[in-house]
């Protein structure tokens, strides 16, 4: 018996749109692509789950919360269920106030969606986490300390808390090779 093809169309079409969206942006300091981070995102996604529409939930994690698509957009593409799980990775600013000045309350309401949300939004989630504690992690072996300056908010200890809250509102997600890695990071940085 014949290996019947993949179904890829669906993801296909989200990291098409993902490319799109973030086409010409660099992600924060780095020097590469933008693009890069949601499609590690996805992989580390794949590791937990070959549903097409949670990886293309991944790719397209970021599409509503950094560029001039909305979640309407996302719906109308893709449906109610990926829209849904996009929008749960999506951070709100407050239009006319710093991010530094919001940056705790946005974060420990992410933190409390995030421990009441379903399997799937949690391995989105874990997914964009992980990318961001592999740089964090990359980058803290080169430059220390000095990291933190980098970021709206400065204080080593405030991203050691949202880090470990993050972690405890995931556990659900404990004994995914995933979860492991994202705790192993967190120690590593934060010992």
């Amino acid at each position: 018996m014949a290996n019947r093809p993949l179904d890829t169309q669906l993801l296909d079409r989200a990291i098409e749109m993902a490319v799109r969206a973030h086409a010409g942006t660099e992600r924060r300091g780095k020097g590469y692509p933008y693009i890069v981070h949601p499609m590690e995102a996805m992989a580390i996604v794949s590791t937990m789950t070959a549903d097409q529409e949670l990886l293309a939930a991944a790719a397209l994690h970021d599409v509503v919360e950094d560029t001039d698509y909305t979640v309407d957009d996302i719906r109308a593409e893709f449906g109610d269920r990926i829209a849904t799980l996009v929008e749960s990775e999506s951070d709100s600013l407050t239009p006319g106030i710093p991010e530094e000045e919001t940056w705790h309350e946005r974060k420990r309401a992410a933190i409390e969606r995030l421990a009441k949300a379903s399997r799937d939004a949690k391995m989105v989630a874990l997914g964009d986490k992980l990318s961001n504690m592999r740089a964090i992690a990359r980058d803290y072996a080169v430059k220390g300390d000095e990291l933190w300056n980098l970021f709206h908010v400065k204080e080593r200890r405030d991203h050691e808390w949202h880090y470990r809250s993050l972690a405890d509102s995931l556990r659900e997600l404990e004994g995914t090779a995933a979860f492991t890695e994202f705790e192993e990071l967190i120690n590593q940085v934060f010992a």
